[in-house]
């Protein structure tokens, strides 16, 4: 929940020739609705994509407040990002919604990166592993394989967002490859090694090297390092 849409504007600005020069990786912005219009008229003609943060599941109707994936498809929206972590521990998503949510975009094609990712407490206890492979599974309930390869997957330990920490490059790839696991189970190995898998939590331009060193991890899913130009294009560009 940063930038009015001016700002957001000003941001896509600076963004906009460090970013489409990429040829070889997608960048997607995914501002707040209020500046999907203004970042989807700026990136127009450019490379780079546009994305939601949430949606609702139904295309209409007495839903106060929300946004169906209609309204976004209608913005020029490929990508919305479900069940992000704040999602589901201040507004009470359960993994029933963030199916609901998936089906919902996938049935209007636009692309979900859904989120998974364990608390420190969950962590703690020792079970990081039981829980994404339970949260990827019910994400994916209802999902056929060819569908199945729309989504992306995005790994967020809770304990890391905002806080600095960040999941060491060899554990995020180890519960990444768990993801990955997970999914060739559902769908076999075609299918697993097809679907982008990234990594969340306190990503830096100091560390995207490193984490994107490893095999399993295929991009990041950039939060507060996003907000500053200088800083987002750094870590797109991390192997410049």
């Amino acid at each position: 929940m940063n930038k009015t849409s001016k700002e957001a504007a000003v941001l896509c600005r600076d963004l906009i020739p460090r970013l489409d020069v990429l040829d070889d990786r997608e960048v997607v912005l995914c501002p707040p609705f209020t500046a999907l219009e203004i970042v989807g008229e700026a990136i127009r003609g450019t490379k780079i994509a546009l994305g939601a943060q949430n949606m609702f599941y139904e295309d209409n109707g007495a839903y106060t407040g929300e946004i169906s994936p209609l309204m976004l498809k209608a913005m020029g929206v490929k990508y919305v990002i479900i069940g992000h972590s704040e999602r589901r521990q201040y507004f009470g998503e359960t993994d029933d919604l963030v199916n609901r949510k998936v089906k919902a975009a996938i049935s209007h094609g636009l692309k979900p990166i859904v989120c998974v990712g364990e608390t420190l407490e969950q962590r703690e206890a020792g079970v990081t592993e039981a829980l994404v492979k339970s949260q990827v599974k019910k994400a994916f309930d209802g999902v056929t394989p060819d569908e199945a390869t729309q989504v992306v997957v995005a790994y967020e330990p809770i304990w890391a967002i905002g806080t600095g920490k960040t999941a060491t490059s060899k554990e995020a790839n180890r519960v990444i490859g768990v993801i990955r696991g997970t999914i060739n189970e559902l769908y076999g190995k075609t299918s697993a090694e097809a679907i982008r898998i990234q990594y969340g939590g306190s990503v830096k331009p100091n560390n995207m090297a490193e984490l994107m060193d490893e095999p399993e991890i295929d991009g990041a899913l950039v939060g507060g390092a996003s907000l500053d130009a200088e800083s987002f294009a750094r870590i797109a560009r991390y192997d410049d």
